[in-house]
């Protein structure tokens, strides 16, 4: 069944690690987008990661043109403040790649453009808050994956 979670350019070494151990509970692939916010060997990824990492099925891409290229023919679904559509409608299926962008940013203007249609957001219902902490976000939208396909 494995759902994909795709970093793009992770910035918190802990929000990284505890997606790490989201990815390996929830029987899912890691895929980490370079440049990142800080350097994988990072204390605080490990320890985020705990004694977990080393047991993570992960991949690394260059950039986004790498990431890309090798994964061109992959379903995949966007998840975005700037989405339409509900993470709970995204078509679910095996192997589906979920992406996510950096904790600052979100997702480039180039990527949401050029992925409109699979452009998917987790609502918020307070004024008060512009976006949830990445490692949440991967959670709810993963699980909720998990549920649909089961």
């Amino acid at each position: 069944m494995p759902l994909n979670i795709v970093l793009i350019e992770p910035e918190i070494p802990n929000n990284t690690g505890n997606i790490g151990r989201l990815a390996l509970a929830s029987g899912s692939n890691l895929h980490l987008v370079k440049p990142f916010g800080f350097e994988i060997s990072d204390k605080r990824l490990k320890r985020a990661g705990l004694d977990y990492w080393q047991h993570l099925n992960i991949f690394y891409y260059d950039n986004l043109e790498d990431f890309f290229s090798k994964n061109k023919d992959a379903n995949m679904a966007f998840l975005s403040s700037h989405g339409q559509k509900n993470y709970w409608d995204i078509p679910y299926q095996d192997h589906l790649f979920l992406i996510f962008g950096k904790e600052s940013v979100g997702l480039s203007k180039k990527i949401l453009e050029n992925h409109e249609d699979k452009l998917f957001k987790i609502p918020l219902y307070s004024n008060h808050v512009r976006s949830l902490n990445l490692a949440n976000a991967v959670s709810i939208v993963v699980y909720e994956g998990i549920k649909q396909l089961h």
